[in-house]
């Protein structure tokens, strides 16, 4: 099992679910960036949902790494208290659950698989991988760059979407701090209905997290194995429930005439080449273009009886997070970035 991401910048998670603390060390950071511990603290805080009991979020203590709010060129290693801590409650082993990670873990590892204790899930990780996104995301704001995520359905009840072509950064920024990530307020309460009535009858719900970022300039990233959408979809998979990812028009290309796909280029007044829609999500052979970098993130539904019965909400932030960590390693390939 790996749970080291390794690109321009490294990612290495520790720490199990019977833990007390879990853990994260982030490598090939830019020396001398400042970081905002207040900020930390404000992006993990989306996290808490009280509109959903979703508590207070545990906050990352920082062992490593960062001195006098500057990052030092070391590895930053972050310590963060397990929510989701086990506790044994008796002795006797516990049936394995067909149609669960329980099962493929155990198969995964000859039997060795601690399936009481569910060692080896993505979810006790979730929270280490928010505090990389909020340092990255920290280091991409200040060139500019930013990005923005919020929920695009769940169950049947649909968000109004992002502007793929004239997305702003008060569009993107106006979502972050909102009570329930959504454009369209209206929308919200349905969603927030829908998923009361579905709590109180021990049903879950899926859905899709809509992210965009805007200002990434044209030329980051690579064709073929290393290219931008390829590392973010590595670490998008990396998040729990997580069961698809398109860009742009995504699937429904598919059943478009060229004519309708192909997107009509221009020059703007400043001299930046640019298209009239954006069906191809920001990211042309694996290469960012310098339209807005668009994509849905799908997500299934827990099992039946999980609490919250939706992670959709909170995926919003998983999503923003894997984008920023993936984004800023591209980035530092790109000519004067640091």
């Amino acid at each position: 099992m790996s749970l080291i991401w390794n690109n321009n910048i490294s990612v290495s998670y520790f720490g199990e679910a019977q833990d007390s603390v879990v853990g994260i060390t982030i490598s090939g950071l830019p020396a001398g960036e400042y970081i905002n511990s207040d900020e930390i603290s404000r992006f993990l805080n989306r996290l808490s949902l009280k509109c959903l009991g979703i508590g207070k979020i545990p906050m990352p203590r920082i062992m490593s790494g960062i001195s006098h709010e500057r990052t030092t060129g070391a590895p930053l290693c972050a310590v963060i208290r397990n929510q989701k801590e086990y506790i044994q409650e008796d002795s006797q082993p516990k049936n394995i659950r067909y149609g669960h990670a329980d099962y493929t873990g155990a198969v995964c590892n000859r039997g060795y698989c601690d399936t009481e204790k569910n060692s080896q899930t993505a979810e006790i990780f979730t929270l280490p991988l928010c505090f990389a996104g909020a340092v990255c995301g920290q280091i991409l704001e200040r060139r500019g760059i930013y990005t923005g995520a919020h929920i695009a359905k769940i169950h049947n009840i649909k968000d109004n979407p992002f502007d793929v072509v004239r997305l702003s950064r008060d569009a993107v920024l106006s979502i972050r701090f909102k009570d329930f990530p959504v454009i369209n307020d209206k929308n919200g309460w349905l969603m927030l209905n829908d998923m009361t009535i579905a709590s109180e009858s021990g049903e879950t719900f899926g859905g899709v997290v809509e992210c965009a970022s805007i200002n990434v300039p044209s030329g980051v990233g690579s064709p073929v194995f290393s290219g931008l959408a390829n590392n973010i979809a590595q670490l998008l998979f990396g998040i729990p429930d997580i069961m698809g990812v398109e860009f742009g028009a995504g699937f429904a290309a598919s059943e478009m005439l060229g004519s309708q796909y192909s997107d009509k280029a221009y020059t703007t007044e400043q001299g930046y080449s640019m298209t009239r829609t954006n069906s191809h999500g920001g990211i042309l052979n694996g290469i960012s273009s310098g339209m807005p970098i668009v994509l849905n993130a799908a997500f299934k539904p827990a099992r039946h009886g999980s609490k919250p019965c939706c992670i959709v909400p909170q995926a919003v932030v998983y999503v923003e997070s894997a984008v920023n960590i993936a984004l800023l390693s591209a980035m530092l390939d790109y000519p004067n970035f640091c």
